[in-house]
């Protein structure tokens, strides 16, 4: 099987997922009214969730960084990141708006990840890595920028479980023969969900706690 076929992603889908991207930074960094971020810090926090997980993908693939030598990834950032922060008004109360882009914005660059790393000849295991690691790539950098809890270490979160089982399903649909279309939207819809669900309904890993050795009384 030709690997380098599989990689079918068209240019307006990896667009899409960095519109979406940009606008839940903007609309993500816009809510922090105590932080007072001004406007172009606002647009830099949008452009970063929309091309983090884009460039950390690249690089781990040792691939020149579409959105730096595409011509349209950084633009389009740039301008829903706008379009989110004068829209901030209009979301300030709608904070499932933002969750819901959030989620679909892992799944929909967890899927273009995976795409990618199957369509270079990465392995399936390290290609759901890759899948996982762009997925969670721009949040990432949104909270490393913002001075906040990185939100993939923390309990709760559920975001790599999220990314890792949309590209699992992925890689596996695409091993079944299933088209890269369908089995892209199958890992975006499982990644939406699980996050989603995660929150709804308090999923978690357990917190962890350093092993203790029991002495024996004297």
């Amino acid at each position: 099987m030709d690997t380098i076929a599989l990689f079918g992603i068209p240019l307006w889908a990896e667009l899409a997922a960095v519109a979406l991207g940009a606008l839940q930074g903007a609309l993500f960094a816009g809510a922090l009214t105590d932080r007072r971020i001004d406007v172009l810090g606002t647009v830099l926090v949008g452009i970063g969730v929309a091309l983090g997980g884009s460039l950390l993908r690249d690089i781990l693939l040792g691939e020149p960084p579409t959105v730096i030598y595409g011509p349209w990834y950084l633009l389009v950032a740039t301008v829903t990141a706008l379009a989110g922060l004068s829209l901030q008004r209009l979301f300030a109360r709608l904070d499932p708006v933002i969750l819901a882009l959030d989620a679909v914005v892992i799944g929909l660059f967890g899927a273009i990840g995976t795409s990618k790393a199957l369509a270079l000849g990465v392995p399936a295991f390290p290609a759901v890595f890759v899948g996982a690691a762009a997925a969670v790539g721009g949040s990432v950098l949104r909270d490393v920028t913002l001075n906040l809890p990185v939100a993939l270490l923390h309990v709760g979160s559920l975001y790599a479980v999220a990314a890792a089982g949309g590209a699992a399903l992925l890689v596996a649909f695409v091993a079944l023969g299933v088209p890269l279309l369908w089995a892209a939207v199958a890992g975006v819809v499982l990644t939406t969900l699980v996050r989603l669900l995660a929150v709804r309904y308090g999923w978690r890993f357990p917190e962890q706690q350093a092993l203790t050795v029991r002495r024996r009384p004297r």
